[in-house]
């Protein structure tokens, strides 16, 4: 493969990001990427773009239990050492704020990790059977 080939065919990584995030095409931009709160599209609807075999499996998961976990914890700290609320509110404004939190980023993070996959070609394998 000549490096013209090779440049034809590199995508940019940070505006496909960007637009899975948003939850949208990655190509395109502007179709929706997911089709419920975390299936995947087979195709973009405006693109016809093959999103099908992407995958991001447990990836996002791990990546909200990261981000929800460094925030949440260190703010329950200073929150606790600064008011010393009782712990049954604590406790219910925590759970919310965690809960509230990991549904807001869990597809977000979904649609980055496939707008990353979608850059750099990473096509996950479909089941044939």
């Amino acid at each position: 493969m000549t490096d013209q080939q090779h440049d034809a065919q590199t995508r940019a990584v940070k505006p496909a990001m960007w637009n899975g995030w948003r939850r949208k095409c990655p190509n395109c931009g502007n179709g929706p990427l997911l089709s419920g709160y975390l299936s995947v599209r087979d195709t973009c609807p405006v693109c016809r773009e093959e999103l099908h075999h992407q995958r991001a499996d447990d990836g996002p998961a791990y990546l909200t239990i990261l981000i929800v976990g460094h925030l949440m914890a260190p703010l329950l700290l200073i929150v606790f050492e600064a008011w010393r609320p009782e712990p049954m509110v604590l406790f219910t404004i925590f759970a919310i704020g965690t809960v509230a939190l990991s549904l807001y980023l869990l597809p977000r993070l979904k649609g980055a990790m496939i707008g990353l996959q979608w850059a750099k070609r990473m096509h996950g394998f479909a089941n044939s059977a």
